[in-house]
């Protein structure tokens, strides 16, 4: 009984921590928590999926730092439907002595749970290898019982290398800011999508796939070392895995996926290129097996970002629309497909900038409800994640 006091009181010194940080709470939030207490370690890079009973399940990469913390590890926690409290949290997974970084949670039509991750090799992002775990048994409380791993290894044929050629050439010179005796971006990173070993290790894991109608699965991955993206594409519930065409720009990394009426697909994507940072976005219109080259829109980004096609047919963006911080998020609503973002909310925003908010996972559950969580810090060494409900009915104009 102590200690769920103990847990509670500092869930809700935390939560008027947080409310601090907002000049206004959006009138859209029907419910806010952090998960767990503000703590020392860095917690980032959340995924959330709903359970067929209603119950939430959520994981983040937890650890003294990132890539050159050898302690990092996937963790995790349970929500009950109808509640606003989250478990203790648990260990999902951990690779000894090696980072996990970046886990994804996610139900295949035939209610198998995978937990999808990056064990980062020589703590460096580019040698990052994809992992995965199964789960047929996940009800229990705790972690679930996985029944399967393994690695997910890709082989990118020379057809990559063809493809980042081809479509660098239909984004044009990029002639700002390159100097005349220095190699320019677009041309080395051609040349380095030609070298096997490159192209093929170091791809993440950062959002969460997404199922077509045809029952393909399309997994969104990114590569920090060639500064792009492509998707793992499932025609077997996830049971193999092979690599699309690249998704090619000048730095579109962590693609979100949403799927318009017309089978066609668009990934939104953080941007590591060239100023101003804007989102990138793509197009497949097979099924993702190829993609158009990405270019810029007009919304600012600052970090990794969201989309959801929610069961009315309406979009949703989340992210940092700001270019110098995480102390922003924002919520856009749009009627049709992505084309125009007509409605905006600010969801946080830290008046000091010295909160930051980013790195969101977003879904509808069946109460048509969104469910969003990202990470959530009010300082140094004061981390968690926070879960939010929104009522997509209540975003303002």
């Amino acid at each position: 009984m102590f200690k769920k006091l103990f847990m509670s009181g500092l869930l809700l010194l935390g939560f008027l921590g947080m409310q601090a940080q907002n000049t206004e709470t959006s009138k859209a939030i029907v419910q806010q928590e952090i998960m767990f207490p503000f703590q020392p370690e860095h917690t980032h890079g959340s995924s959330i999926v709903q359970l067929p009973n209603g119950d939430l399940l959520s994981c983040w990469f937890q650890g003294n730092g990132e890539r050159n913390a050898d302690d990092v590890r996937v963790m995790g926690s349970r929500q009950k439907k109808g509640s606003t409290t989250w478990a203790t949290p648990f260990l999902m997974a951990d690779t000894k002595g090696i980072p996990d970084c970046n886990p994804v949670l996610y139900l295949n039509k035939e209610g198998k749970l995978f937990l999808f991750w990056v064990a980062v090799q020589a703590n460096q992002w580019q040698y990052s290898v994809l992992r995965f775990r199964t789960a047929a048994k996940f009800m229990n409380e705790g972690a679930p019982i996985w029944d399967w791993q393994d690695d997910i290894l890709l082989k990118p044929d020379d057809s990559f290398a063809a493809e980042v050629a081809k479509k660098f050439k239909d984004l044009g010179d990029a002639d700002r800011g390159w100097a005349a005796y220095a190699p320019k971006y677009d041309d080395m990173i051609i040349e380095a999508s030609k070298d096997k070993m490159k192209r093929s290790f170091g791809w993440m894991t950062r959002i969460q796939p997404i199922t077509l109608a045809s029952g393909r699965i399309l997994l969104p991955l990114y590569s920090d070392g060639l500064n792009m993206s492509m998707v793992a594409i499932s025609d077997d519930n996830g049971a193999t895995w092979r690599p699309s065409l690249p998704i090619v720009g000048r730095g579109p990394i962590q693609p979100a996926l949403a799927v318009r009426k017309s089978g066609e697909i668009v990934a939104y994507m953080r941007d590591s290129g060239d100023a101003p940072a804007r989102v990138q976005v793509s197009t497949s219109k097979d099924q993702g097996e190829s993609w158009s080259a990405a270019k810029k829109t007009d919304i600012p980004n600052e970090a990794s970002v969201e989309i959801y096609a929610m069961k009315n047919g309406k979009w949703l963006y989340f992210g940092n629309d700001i270019n110098d911080g995480r102390y922003k998020l924002s919520l856009y609503l749009s009627d049709d497909e992505g084309n125009i973002w007509h409605k905006k909310e600010v969801i946080e925003y830290s008046p000091d900038r010295k909160a930051s908010f980013s790195y969101p996972c977003l879904i509808q559950t069946t109460d048509g409800l969104i469910h969003i969580s990202y990470s959530y810090s009010v300082g140094s060494r004061n981390e968690s994640i926070k879960h939010i409900v929104i009522d997509p009915k209540k975003i303002k104009d």
